[in-house]
């Protein structure tokens, strides 16, 4: 069956395989290879269906005041796509940034432009709470203390009622491409989304990261946690708000969450503290960069590992490579820096490829993400 028409396509980027099912037929040799080479079978590849399946967007603003774009850019430039029908969006989404245009065109609230760093409206953050189908919106405001675009608070509430889960204001008046800043405010609803991942509720703060596509983000948390044997000392690098280890606190005997984010580890927080009293007690969570809690690789059977795209830090692949586990469960969204420490990895230790699997969590577009089982 053929793809609906986009109506945003050329000239939005952000589907260049739009229509096509699985992962870059680039990804699938080069993952192919890594597994064959490690005397491995091609890596099974966990579809879903792309169409209105994205939970999560962040848009940019721009345009004039009268007309304000809501969408990403354009390949190598600044100047916006307005995709107001996207077909990868959940429909709240692009129900929720329909009303932020009329509300602000309404105010007169003028949108960003980045040259002469001007204008108030800068960008929007919208989540869909999978249980209450509402959603949490962020307003990004182009100042440290809120200003107009707070002022849009009350028409978004009465044109959105019950399909609004909580709404934030969020400054940021720096230049650059950094979506959020570091001032927020809470304007109304509750504080945090819930999700349910492997059994556990998950909180997730405003400003910290979660999948854009939870139901193939769960399957990979509870393929991950499959992998960690019962009563194993468990440590988990880059844990954001716990998706993934949380649901071993079961079964672990202990469960050492790291966290840099202070806004995932808010939200790791709240979920730890909806945990029954006996898995609260096998929690630990230690704060900071990865890279100055390596000590934690002393005393474990397995290591859960969530890098971003850019892959581990040295310190803490250098690390694992002095220290390798038992096991060692991989998470990357990044396949060119996976690839490459993974080999170094096997190179330099007695672990190897147990099982590899690929995931089209980001569908239409060449990214993929992998799950990699390495035990010793």
């Amino acid at each position: 069956m053929s793809a609906p028409p986009c109506p945003h396509r050329p000239p939005c980027p952000g589907c260049p395989r739009y229509g096509e099912a699985g992962i870059a037929s680039r990804a699938r040799e080069r993952l192919r290879a890594f597994a064959v080479q490690a005397g491995l079978p091609e890596p099974v590849v966990v579809d879903a269906p792309g169409f209105a399946s994205r939970h999560r967007a962040r848009l940019s603003v721009r345009g004039r005041t009268r007309t304000p774009k809501l969408g990403i850019f354009q390949e190598g430039s600044h100047r916006i796509v307005d995709i107001p029908q996207c077909r990868i969006h959940h429909p709240l989404i692009n129900r929720v940034a329909a009303a932020v245009r009329v509300a602000a065109r309404d105010a007169g609230v003028e949108s960003y432009a980045e040259r002469p760093h001007r204008g108030a409206l800068r960008a929007i953050q919208v989540v869909v709470e999978r249980r209450s189908q509402s959603a949490q919106l962020v307003l990004v405001e182009n100042a440290a203390l809120p200003g107009p675009v707070a002022g849009l608070a009350g028409p978004l509430r009465r044109e959105l009622g019950d399909a609004l889960h909580s709404l934030w204001w969020n400054g940021n008046s720096e230049r650059g491409n950094a979506i959020l800043g570091p001032a927020w405010r809470h304007l109304a609803g509750p504080e945090v989304v819930w999700d349910e991942v492997g059994g556990c509720e998950i909180a997730f703060p405003p400003g910290a990261f979660g999948q854009s596509q939870p139901a193939l983000a769960e399957r990979i948390a509870r393929r991950a946690q499959a992998c960690v044997p019962d009563a194993a000392r468990v440590v988990e690098f880059h844990a954001g708000c716990g998706p993934v280890g949380m649901g071993l606190l079961r079964r672990a005997e202990r469960v050492t969450f790291n966290e840099v984010s202070p806004a995932a580890l808010d939200g790791l927080a709240r979920g730890i503290a909806r945990r029954p009293e006996a898995e609260r007690a096998r929690a630990v969570v230690r704060a900071g960069p990865a890279a100055d809690q390596i000590g934690l690789l002393e005393d474990v059977d397995a290591v859960l590992l969530d890098p971003p795209r850019k892959g581990l830090d040295a310190a803490l692949h250098g690390a694992l490579c002095a220290m390798p586990p038992q096991h060692l469960v991989w998470i990357s969204c990044g396949l060119d820096a996976f690839l490459v420490q993974a080999a170094a990895l096997q190179e330099r230790t007695g672990l190897r490829l147990h099982a590899l699997e690929a995931y089209a969590l980001f569908p239409f577009t060449d990214h993929v993400e992998t799950l990699a089982h390495f035990t010793r």
